[in-house]
């Protein structure tokens, strides 16, 4: 089992920043990408960003350019450092970590922490 720790979520004002972390403990053998879902009330969860254990990267095209995600292996820990952050990106955001193991696959989630963006 796989257990996923976020912090960093809060209230900004519209163009501010927010750094949210997600550091991962337990069975971490296996897991091969970790990022960042959001689900905003009466929305679908959407995909923010993910990297990947080599470093590859992607993000939702309307938060390129305003937000980045990094890892430190050595932690386990993946970041999403957003800037310029904007009133649609109040969600609750949810961090996972992707894996595969012999006879297995699946998804991690981490409890959610909330990211409300408001003057």
């Amino acid at each position: 089992q796989v257990q996923l720790v976020e912090s960093g979520g809060g209230l900004v004002q519209p163009g501010g920043s927010l750094r949210l972390s997600c550091a991962a403990s337990g069975t971490i053998f296996g897991i091969y990408a970790m990022g960042w879902y959001r689900q905003a009330p009466g929305k679908q969860r959407e995909l923010v960003a993910s990297i990947t254990r080599g470093g590859t990267t992607m993000y939702l095209d309307s938060v390129k350019g305003r937000f980045t995600i990094s890892r430190d292996n050595a932690k386990n820990t993946v970041y999403l450092q957003m800037n310029s952050l904007k009133p649609e990106d109040t969600a609750v955001y949810y961090c996972h970590a992707d894996f595969s193991r012999t006879g297995t696959s699946g998804t991690y989630w981490g409890q959610g922490t909330q990211v409300t963006v408001s003057s």
